[in-house]
């Protein structure tokens, strides 16, 4: 078995022991297992010739990982903007990789209508020292799921939508409002499928310009 293998079958299991975790309200399991899942999944991607602006992403979601496991106000924001940075590495690494689409025009509004909804709803509940780090990191995150729509296709596509459902959830549960049943079960699982889905889309995407050009023969 390849280290390429090695490292996928590690980040699997770690993603099952974490959601099972949650899932039975083992707080031990998820303690373990939450903050080797971007490493393992930032090595695989590597291996595989991954862009350094995926890995340095993906290293941030790492950061961001460990800082949401102290129950501080000083580690959410800091958190938050590990974030925030790995949001910024997505955007410059889809405007190299990625290429405008026509379906850009149809899919703005509906961006734009979500990220302004969801901060308006939320602000009221928020608190106050909050309110503008949560609007300013919504707009970035928007932005990014934006671009992985717009740039890159359905798959990194599906994968910032579901990267903003992560977030949005843990916010509205920071603004106290109600929560599914194990809502930290929900969280991890929308953003382990995020962070997979944005490596699988911006790894297998290419330019026309990036493919070799077929050699033609002339006499």
């Amino acid at each position: 078995m390849t280290r390429s293998r090695v490292l996928l079958c590690l980040f699997a299991l770690t993603a099952v022991v974490d959601l099972l975790s949650l899932a039975v309200g083992l707080d031990a399991g998820h303690l373990v297992a939450k903050p080797l899942l971007m490493p393992l999944l930032a090595a695989w991607a590597a291996l595989r010739g991954a862009p350094r602006l995926l890995v340095a992403a993906l290293l941030c979601g790492w950061g961001g990982d460990t800082l949401l496991l102290l129950d501080a106000d000083p580690a959410f924001l800091a958190g938050m903007a590990s974030f925030a940075a790995g949001h910024v590495c997505y955007l410059l690494l889809f405007a190299r990789v990625g290429g405008p689409h026509a379906r850009g025009a149809l899919l703005a509004p509906c961006y734009v209508t979500a990220l302004v909804a969801t901060v308006a709803l939320l602000w009221p509940d928020l608190p106050a020292d909050l309110r503008i780090p949560v609007a300013v990191y919504s707009t970035l995150l928007t932005a990014m799921a934006y671009s992985a729509a717009t740039r890159l296709g359905p798959v990194a596509g599906a994968g910032g939508a579901l990267f903003l459902l992560s977030d949005t959830l843990i916010a509205t549960g920071v603004a106290d409002w109600p929560q599914p049943p194990r809502p930290d079960l929900w969280i991890m699982l929308t953003y382990i499928a995020a962070q997979v889905l944005l490596v699988l889309g911006a790894t297998s995407h290419r330019r026309p310009a990036d493919h070799p050009r077929p050699l033609t023969v002339t006499t």
